[in-house]
Protein backbone atom coordinates (compact mmCIF):
# COMPACT_ATOMS: atom_id res chain seq x y z
CA UNK A 1 0.00 0.00 0.00
CA UNK A 2 1.25 3.72 -1.02
CA UNK A 3 2.03 5.50 1.99
CA UNK A 4 1.12 9.34 2.40
CA UNK A 5 1.91 11.87 5.29
CA UNK A 6 -0.60 14.00 6.75
CA UNK A 7 0.97 17.70 6.10
CA UNK A 8 3.91 18.82 7.64
CA UNK A 9 3.22 17.88 11.10
CA UNK A 10 1.03 14.34 10.71
CA UNK A 11 1.51 10.94 10.69
CA UNK A 12 2.49 8.50 7.87
CA UNK A 13 -0.63 6.50 7.08
CA UNK A 14 -1.88 4.46 4.42
CA UNK A 15 -3.09 6.06 1.00
CA UNK A 16 -6.18 5.04 2.22
CA UNK A 17 -7.47 4.48 5.33
CA UNK A 18 -10.63 2.67 6.81
CA UNK A 19 -13.57 4.76 7.80
CA UNK A 20 -15.01 2.77 10.75
CA UNK A 21 -18.45 4.17 11.81
CA UNK A 22 -20.58 2.22 9.83
CA UNK A 23 -19.63 -0.80 11.52
CA UNK A 24 -21.70 0.22 14.59
CA UNK A 25 -23.42 3.13 13.41
CA UNK A 26 -25.30 5.52 10.64
CA UNK A 27 -26.22 2.84 7.97
CA UNK A 28 -28.28 1.03 9.84
CA UNK A 29 -28.06 -2.21 12.49
CA UNK A 30 -24.80 -2.81 14.04
CA UNK A 31 -22.70 -5.08 12.50
CA UNK A 32 -22.05 -8.47 14.02
CA UNK A 33 -18.76 -8.35 16.60
CA UNK A 34 -17.15 -10.73 15.07
CA UNK A 35 -17.28 -9.36 11.58
CA UNK A 36 -16.28 -5.72 12.11
CA UNK A 37 -13.02 -7.12 13.99
CA UNK A 38 -12.73 -9.21 10.43
CA UNK A 39 -13.04 -5.98 8.51
CA UNK A 40 -10.70 -4.18 10.37
CA UNK A 41 -8.47 -6.94 10.67
CA UNK A 42 -7.97 -7.57 6.86
CA UNK A 43 -8.42 -4.01 5.98
CA UNK A 44 -4.77 -4.00 7.93
CA UNK A 45 -3.77 -7.17 6.46
CA UNK A 46 -3.90 -5.21 2.97
CA UNK A 47 -1.92 -2.65 4.42
CA UNK A 48 -4.36 -0.23 5.73
CA UNK A 49 -2.37 1.70 8.53
CA UNK A 50 -5.29 4.21 8.95
CA UNK A 51 -8.68 3.60 10.98
CA UNK A 52 -11.09 6.67 11.88
CA UNK A 53 -13.65 6.16 14.77
CA UNK A 54 -15.67 9.05 17.23
CA UNK A 55 -16.52 8.87 20.62
CA UNK A 56 -20.33 9.82 19.02
CA UNK A 57 -20.25 6.49 17.19
CA UNK A 58 -22.91 4.64 19.21
CA UNK A 59 -21.78 6.09 21.31
CA UNK A 60 -18.35 4.76 22.21
CA UNK A 61 -18.93 1.10 20.94
CA UNK A 62 -17.29 2.16 17.96
CA UNK A 63 -14.25 2.75 19.63
CA UNK A 64 -14.30 -0.37 21.76
CA UNK A 65 -14.76 -2.45 18.43
CA UNK A 66 -11.71 -0.28 16.81
CA UNK A 67 -9.70 -1.06 19.76
CA UNK A 68 -10.08 -4.34 20.38
CA UNK A 69 -9.77 -5.39 16.53
CA UNK A 70 -6.54 -3.35 16.37
CA UNK A 71 -4.84 -4.26 19.91
CA UNK A 72 -2.27 -6.94 18.34
CA UNK A 73 -0.51 -4.67 15.77
CA UNK A 74 -1.64 -1.35 18.01
CA UNK A 75 1.72 -0.06 17.34
CA UNK A 76 1.77 -0.31 13.37
CA UNK A 77 -1.15 1.60 12.97
CA UNK A 78 -2.78 4.97 13.84
CA UNK A 79 -5.97 5.70 15.21
CA UNK A 80 -7.40 8.55 15.04
CA UNK A 81 -10.90 9.12 17.03
CA UNK A 82 -13.01 13.11 17.77
CA UNK A 83 -14.35 14.68 20.73
CA UNK A 84 -16.94 17.75 20.65
CA UNK A 85 -20.82 16.23 21.55
CA UNK A 86 -22.38 16.51 24.55
CA UNK A 87 -22.23 13.25 26.39
CA UNK A 88 -20.76 11.86 23.12
CA UNK A 89 -24.85 11.82 21.77
CA UNK A 90 -24.44 13.42 18.48
CA UNK A 91 -28.04 14.61 18.57
CA UNK A 92 -27.35 16.18 21.94
CA UNK A 93 -25.84 19.14 21.32
CA UNK A 94 -22.01 20.15 20.94
CA UNK A 95 -19.37 20.51 24.18
CA UNK A 96 -15.98 21.12 23.58
CA UNK A 97 -15.62 22.47 27.15
CA UNK A 98 -11.86 22.15 27.82
CA UNK A 99 -12.98 19.22 30.75
CA UNK A 100 -15.23 17.85 28.83
CA UNK A 101 -11.88 17.06 25.81
CA UNK A 102 -9.89 15.99 28.69
CA UNK A 103 -12.48 13.51 29.97
CA UNK A 104 -13.14 12.46 26.31
CA UNK A 105 -9.71 11.48 25.76
CA UNK A 106 -9.42 9.31 29.08
CA UNK A 107 -12.68 7.98 28.34
CA UNK A 108 -11.27 6.90 24.89
CA UNK A 109 -7.72 5.69 25.71
CA UNK A 110 -9.97 3.16 27.77
CA UNK A 111 -12.39 2.52 24.79
CA UNK A 112 -8.99 1.99 22.21
CA UNK A 113 -7.16 -0.08 24.64
CA UNK A 114 -4.25 1.75 23.97
CA UNK A 115 -2.12 4.70 25.71
CA UNK A 116 -2.37 7.81 23.12
CA UNK A 117 -4.30 9.08 20.61
CA UNK A 118 -2.64 8.98 17.26
CA UNK A 119 -5.30 11.92 16.09
CA UNK A 120 -7.56 13.59 18.46
CA UNK A 121 -9.97 15.40 16.04
CA UNK A 122 -12.61 18.16 17.22
CA UNK A 123 -16.30 16.39 15.80
CA UNK A 124 -17.63 19.47 14.95
CA UNK A 125 -16.96 23.83 16.15
CA UNK A 126 -18.73 24.77 19.21
CA UNK A 127 -19.35 28.41 19.03
CA UNK A 128 -19.76 28.44 22.74
CA UNK A 129 -15.82 27.59 23.00
CA UNK A 130 -13.01 29.88 21.71
CA UNK A 131 -11.15 27.50 19.19
CA UNK A 132 -7.98 28.64 20.94
CA UNK A 133 -9.24 27.06 24.28
CA UNK A 134 -9.97 24.23 22.35
CA UNK A 135 -6.67 24.05 20.80
CA UNK A 136 -4.98 25.07 23.79
CA UNK A 137 -6.54 21.90 25.46
CA UNK A 138 -5.52 19.53 22.68
CA UNK A 139 -2.11 20.58 23.14
CA UNK A 140 -1.78 19.83 26.99
CA UNK A 141 -2.66 16.42 26.29
CA UNK A 142 0.04 15.94 23.41
CA UNK A 143 2.54 17.38 26.33
CA UNK A 144 1.41 14.92 28.60
CA UNK A 145 1.76 12.09 25.79
CA UNK A 146 -2.14 10.81 25.84
CA UNK A 147 -2.20 12.35 22.24
CA UNK A 148 -0.04 12.25 18.90
CA UNK A 149 -1.79 15.29 16.82
CA UNK A 150 -4.38 17.38 16.85
CA UNK A 151 -7.04 17.30 13.97
CA UNK A 152 -10.62 19.26 13.25
CA UNK A 153 -13.75 17.70 11.23
CA UNK A 154 -16.23 20.35 8.99
CA UNK A 155 -14.23 23.34 10.45
CA UNK A 156 -14.03 26.69 8.08
CA UNK A 157 -10.52 28.29 7.16
CA UNK A 158 -10.90 31.06 9.92
CA UNK A 159 -11.24 28.36 12.97
CA UNK A 160 -8.46 26.41 10.93
CA UNK A 161 -5.99 29.06 10.82
CA UNK A 162 -6.71 30.49 14.29
CA UNK A 163 -6.61 27.07 15.82
CA UNK A 164 -3.16 26.52 13.85
CA UNK A 165 -1.71 29.31 15.58
CA UNK A 166 -2.21 27.45 19.05
CA UNK A 167 -1.60 23.92 18.26
CA UNK A 168 -0.29 22.74 14.44
CA UNK A 169 -3.25 21.50 13.08
CA UNK A 170 -1.97 17.75 11.23
CA UNK A 171 -5.63 17.30 9.83
CA UNK A 172 -8.77 18.05 8.84
CA UNK A 173 -11.83 16.04 8.22
CA UNK A 174 -14.54 17.09 5.80
CA UNK A 175 -16.94 15.75 3.45
CA UNK A 176 -15.08 16.12 -0.11
CA UNK A 177 -15.90 13.27 -3.19
CA UNK A 178 -17.37 14.41 -6.63
CA UNK A 179 -20.65 15.74 -5.09
CA UNK A 180 -19.64 17.31 -2.46
CA UNK A 181 -16.73 19.32 -3.50
CA UNK A 182 -17.24 22.82 -1.27
CA UNK A 183 -13.63 22.38 0.56
CA UNK A 184 -11.87 23.31 -3.13
CA UNK A 185 -13.19 26.61 -2.31
CA UNK A 186 -11.50 27.67 0.98
CA UNK A 187 -10.50 24.83 2.79
CA UNK A 188 -8.02 23.33 0.13
CA UNK A 189 -6.18 26.24 -0.66
CA UNK A 190 -5.47 27.08 3.60
CA UNK A 191 -4.41 23.22 4.06
CA UNK A 192 -2.15 23.47 1.05
CA UNK A 193 -0.59 27.17 2.43
CA UNK A 194 -0.58 25.64 6.04
CA UNK A 195 0.71 22.32 5.54
CA UNK A 196 -2.11 20.18 6.80
CA UNK A 197 -3.17 17.04 5.43
CA UNK A 198 -6.91 16.58 4.62
CA UNK A 199 -8.93 13.47 4.92
CA UNK A 200 -12.36 13.12 3.12
CA UNK A 201 -15.03 10.95 4.61
CA UNK A 202 -17.56 10.08 2.88
CA UNK A 203 -15.81 10.20 -0.63
CA UNK A 204 -17.90 7.70 -2.24
CA UNK A 205 -20.86 9.98 -1.85
CA UNK A 206 -22.40 8.05 1.52
CA UNK A 207 -22.55 4.93 -1.33
CA UNK A 208 -23.98 6.96 -3.82
CA UNK A 209 -20.92 6.80 -6.17
CA UNK A 210 -20.74 3.43 -6.41
CA UNK A 211 -23.52 2.98 -8.26
CA UNK A 212 -25.12 0.24 -5.94
CA UNK A 213 -28.09 3.05 -4.78
CA UNK A 214 -30.63 3.51 -7.43
CA UNK A 215 -34.33 4.94 -6.85
CA UNK A 216 -35.31 2.31 -6.07
CA UNK A 217 -33.14 1.05 -2.61
CA UNK A 218 -34.99 1.34 0.17
CA UNK A 219 -33.04 2.90 3.65
CA UNK A 220 -33.31 0.95 7.08
CA UNK A 221 -35.51 3.98 9.52
CA UNK A 222 -31.45 3.32 11.67
CA UNK A 223 -29.78 4.51 8.30
CA UNK A 224 -29.66 8.17 8.65
CA UNK A 225 -29.57 8.64 4.84
CA UNK A 226 -33.59 8.24 5.25
CA UNK A 227 -33.31 12.11 6.50
CA UNK A 228 -31.20 13.36 3.87
CA UNK A 229 -32.74 15.13 1.33
CA UNK A 230 -29.87 13.82 -1.30
CA UNK A 231 -31.16 10.61 -0.62
CA UNK A 232 -34.80 11.21 -1.42
CA UNK A 233 -36.02 8.54 -4.22
CA UNK A 234 -36.05 11.99 -6.36
CA UNK A 235 -32.94 13.28 -6.04
CA UNK A 236 -31.42 9.84 -6.51
CA UNK A 237 -33.20 9.83 -9.99
CA UNK A 238 -32.27 13.43 -10.59
CA UNK A 239 -28.32 12.57 -9.57
CA UNK A 240 -28.19 9.29 -11.66
CA UNK A 241 -26.23 11.52 -14.23
CA UNK A 242 -23.21 11.73 -12.42
CA UNK A 243 -23.24 7.79 -11.91
CA UNK A 244 -22.84 7.37 -15.65
CA UNK A 245 -20.30 9.73 -15.82
CA UNK A 246 -17.94 7.47 -13.04
CA UNK A 247 -19.51 4.36 -14.42
CA UNK A 248 -18.42 5.28 -18.21
CA UNK A 249 -14.46 6.32 -17.02
CA UNK A 250 -14.82 3.39 -14.97
CA UNK A 251 -15.51 0.87 -17.84
CA UNK A 252 -12.08 2.79 -19.82
CA UNK A 253 -9.83 1.95 -17.17
CA UNK A 254 -11.08 -1.21 -16.46
CA UNK A 255 -11.85 -0.02 -12.90
CA UNK A 256 -15.18 0.20 -10.64
CA UNK A 257 -16.76 3.18 -10.56
CA UNK A 258 -15.57 3.38 -6.15
CA UNK A 259 -12.29 2.84 -7.53
CA UNK A 260 -12.43 5.91 -9.63
CA UNK A 261 -14.13 8.24 -7.17
CA UNK A 262 -11.35 7.05 -4.94
CA UNK A 263 -8.78 7.43 -7.47
CA UNK A 264 -9.90 10.89 -8.31
CA UNK A 265 -9.24 12.43 -4.83
CA UNK A 266 -6.20 10.73 -4.52
CA UNK A 267 -4.96 12.35 -7.40
CA UNK A 268 -6.25 15.88 -6.18
CA UNK A 269 -3.43 16.46 -3.64
CA UNK A 270 -0.31 14.17 -2.41
CA UNK A 271 -1.73 15.18 0.94
CA UNK A 272 -5.22 13.67 0.60
CA UNK A 273 -6.19 10.63 2.45
CA UNK A 274 -9.48 9.35 1.70
CA UNK A 275 -11.68 7.24 4.17
CA UNK A 276 -14.43 5.37 2.73
CA UNK A 277 -15.95 2.99 5.54
CA UNK A 278 -17.62 -0.48 4.54
CA UNK A 279 -19.15 -3.51 6.68
CA UNK A 280 -17.70 -5.78 3.23
CA UNK A 281 -14.85 -7.93 2.42
CA UNK A 282 -15.09 -7.30 -1.47
CA UNK A 283 -16.10 -3.87 -0.97
CA UNK A 284 -13.02 -3.54 1.22
CA UNK A 285 -11.02 -4.96 -1.97
CA UNK A 286 -12.27 -3.11 -4.02
CA UNK A 287 -11.86 0.29 -2.63
CA UNK A 288 -8.24 -0.80 -1.63
CA UNK A 289 -7.40 -1.40 -5.21
CA UNK A 290 -8.05 2.27 -6.06
CA UNK A 291 -4.21 3.16 -5.60
CA UNK A 292 -3.23 1.02 -8.38
CA UNK A 293 -6.05 3.25 -10.13
CA UNK A 294 -3.71 5.86 -12.50
CA UNK A 295 -6.04 8.83 -14.25
CA UNK A 296 -4.74 10.79 -16.56
CA UNK A 297 -4.02 14.22 -17.61
CA UNK A 298 -7.45 13.18 -20.18
CA UNK A 299 -9.03 11.61 -17.89
CA UNK A 300 -9.15 14.90 -15.26
CA UNK A 301 -10.05 16.74 -18.32
CA UNK A 302 -12.82 14.80 -19.09
CA UNK A 303 -13.81 14.77 -15.23
CA UNK A 304 -14.00 17.88 -15.14
CA UNK A 305 -15.74 19.10 -18.31
CA UNK A 306 -18.52 16.54 -17.26
CA UNK A 307 -18.91 17.80 -13.99
CA UNK A 308 -19.02 21.32 -15.05
CA UNK A 309 -22.24 20.22 -16.69
CA UNK A 310 -23.90 18.59 -13.64
CA UNK A 311 -26.17 20.06 -10.89
CA UNK A 312 -25.95 17.67 -7.80
CA UNK A 313 -29.48 17.60 -6.69
CA UNK A 314 -30.80 17.67 -2.73
CA UNK A 315 -29.01 19.23 0.67
CA UNK A 316 -26.54 16.70 2.19
CA UNK A 317 -28.09 17.03 5.57
CA UNK A 318 -31.57 17.39 7.25
CA UNK A 319 -32.01 21.30 8.37
CA UNK A 320 -31.72 19.99 11.75
CA UNK A 321 -28.27 18.44 11.01
CA UNK A 322 -26.63 21.29 9.26
CA UNK A 323 -27.02 23.20 12.36
CA UNK A 324 -24.24 21.19 13.69
CA UNK A 325 -21.58 21.98 10.35
CA UNK A 326 -19.08 24.20 10.07
CA UNK A 327 -18.90 27.51 11.18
Amino acid sequence: MEKRKLGQSGPEVSAIGLGCMGLSYGYGPATDKRQGINVIRTAFERGVTFFDTAEAYGPGTNEELVGEALEPFRDRVVIATKFGFKEGHSNAGLDSRPERIRRVAEESLKRLKTDRIDLFYQHRVDPAVAIEDVAGTVKDLIREGKVKHFGLSEAGADIIRRAHAVQPVAAVQSEYSMWWREPEEKVLPVLDELGIGFVPFSPLGKGFLTGAIDPNTKFDKSDFRSTVPRFTAEARKANEALVELVRDIATRKNATPAQIALAWLLSRKPWIVPIPGTTKLHRLEENVGAVSVRLTKEDFRTIEDALSKITVHGARYSADRQKLLSR
